[in-house]
């Protein structure tokens, strides 16, 4: 096939399509067709959204599925477009910005909305060329749906596709286009460009479609003065303050928490330079650009109030009170501080009532992984384990203060009391994942995959769907890091 000639073509994919964005006016958006991928093939595809959508066992068999997700073939019944939005990047005001790379075909029947990831140039991509590379594409559907395994809010990833045509970065690399999946992609940066532009009339054309799709519940809510958007302003508050503290509590560094890269929804969204923490540093940055620090893993949640301080201030011509603006922001802390604590206590087995040391012993045991940089994930994991079976030795191994460990060790013992040893280790085993997509195993994965062996990723998005179970033959994927992985250095480029 030769794209370049039939990219018109259309396909029916079986699904149904609306796009409610559209509906929107065209001061939101661009219409734009993705730019055709020269010879794609298959890289990834989740089985288990497919079947969460509906499709057939064998649609990624479909050379019509093919063409469609790689932008070769406009889809029958789409409507897809560019979304425009502005924002604040490393905490500085960039203006104008917008999907310089996503183009969204609409929302399937089920309210999903669906993007081609890499699908080519777009009015918004500025100096770029919209295209996304392999590399990052690859990462982006491992870690999309390892958070989904662990529980976690986030856009979903259905597959990925590749070709062999050269797209530059640092180097020359290949592209791919990835296809994602979000109740809604609207971001705080949406709410920014229309406020930062005196453009109320469109403000309040996009929170009300906000409200009316997502958060009807703030039509009439009497704890934000009557006010919907100061409702909605702290619906989001707390949704993202539940969003960080399960990224806390699981080890996970997003490494660009610009305000443009903040779902409206509370979803993890817009992996570039992630990371799960191997070594447990409070201070660690995993984004090799931010020189500064500003989005180093202990300092995310205080980012994340200073954007949501952003969106309050894009929201204000709306709310008009600015005590009733900043008083929608007052959830976020509270309830993070709630929900982490809560986290931290049940990777613990604490199930009961909190106690009054349970601030410390969490603080405490904190401080103890700092010191020694204790592995993060496989810490958790032998403690569920050494629970049941009593043996604490693997758990003891873990820290070079041992002394420090044992002093913990005997108050933590003597907290959880009488419970039932087997019990408590089945809880804990279930809150403690076993396998997260750790950096050397997504570049392991990328490095087959450039060789088109795609197998690894297969394998990967086996475990990291179902993180909590012990799948004995991929146990490997539960080592500790080898040396080489503290050298992989991950950036915003894409």
């Amino acid at each position: 096939m030769n794209p370049s000639k039939d990219c018109h073509a259309t396909t029916d994919l079986g699904l149904t399509w609306r796009n409610t964005f559209a509906g929107l006016g065209e001061d939101f958006y661009t219409r734009v067709s993705p730019r055709p991928l020269p010879d794609p093939y298959w890289v990834a595809h989740s089985a288990s959204l497919a079947r969460e959508l509906g499709l057939t066992s064998f649609w990624q068999q479909s050379d019509a599925w093919l063409q469609a997700l790689s932008g070769n073939r406009a889809v029958a019944g789409a409507e897809p477009l560019a979304s425009v939005y502005s924002g604040h990047q490393f905490g500085v005001w960039a203006g104008q910005l917008g999907d310089g790379r996503a183009i969204l075909l609409g929302q399937t029947d089920g309210g999903q909305e669906l993007q081609l990831k890499g699908a080519g140039l777009t009015p918004y991509s500025r100096m770029a060329d919209g295209r996304a590379v392999l590399r990052s594409t690859v990462r982006e559907f491992l870690c999309s749906e390892a958070m989904h395994g662990l529980g976690i809010p986030t856009t979903r990833a259905l597959c990925v596709t590749g070709s062999d045509a050269p797209v530059y970065r640092e180097t020359a690399e290949t592209a791919a286009v990835l296809t994602r999946l979000a109740p809604s992609f609207v971001r705080f940066g949406h709410f920014e460009h229309f406020s930062a532009r005196g453009q109320i009339e469109q403000l309040r054309t996009l929170a009300d479609y906000v409200i009316d799709q997502h958060y009807p519940q703030c039509r009439g809510d009497d704890t934000s003065g009557g006010n919907a958007y100061a409702a909605l302003l702290q619906a989001v508050s707390r949704r993202t303050a539940e969003a960080l503290a399960q990224w806390q509590a699981v080890g996970f560094c997003h490494g660009v928490m610009n305000t443009d890269n903040m779902s409206i929804l509370g979803l993890t969204i817009d992996y570039g330079p992630f990371q799960f923490l191997d070594a447990y540093q409070p201070g660690h940055i995993c984004n090799h650009s931010d020189t500064q620090g500003r989005y180093a893993f202990n300092r995310q949640p205080n980012v994340a109030y200073w954007n949501l301080y952003c969106l309050a201030q894009a929201l204000l011509p709306l709310i008009e009170e600015q005590s009733h603006a900043l008083a929608a922001l007052e959830p976020f802390k509270t309830v993070f501080l709630q929900e982490f604590e809560s986290r931290m206590r049940a990777k613990l087995g604490l199930l009961d009532s909190a106690a009054t040391d349970d601030r410390a012993l969490v603080e405490d045991l904190l401080g103890l992984l700092a010191r020694s940089g204790t592995d993060y994930t496989i810490f958790w994991r032998r403690l569920s384990h050494s629970v049941g079976s009593g043996e604490v030795t693997p758990v003891r191994d873990l820290f070079l203060d041992a002394a420090g460990f044992d002093g913990w060790w005997l108050r933590y013992t003597e907290r959880i009391g009488a419970q039932s040893p087997e019990q408590l280790s089945q809880v804990m085993l279930s809150t403690n994942p076993k396998f997260v997509l750790r950096n050397h195993l997504a570049e392991l994965a990328i490095q087959a995959a450039r060789k088109k062996d795609f197998a690894p990723i297969a394998s990967l998005l086996e475990v990291l769907e179902t993180p909590f179970d012990e799948h004995p033959a991929f146990e490997h994927y539960a080592d500790f890091p080898p040396d080489w992985a503290h050298s992989i250095e991950i950036s915003c480029s894409s």
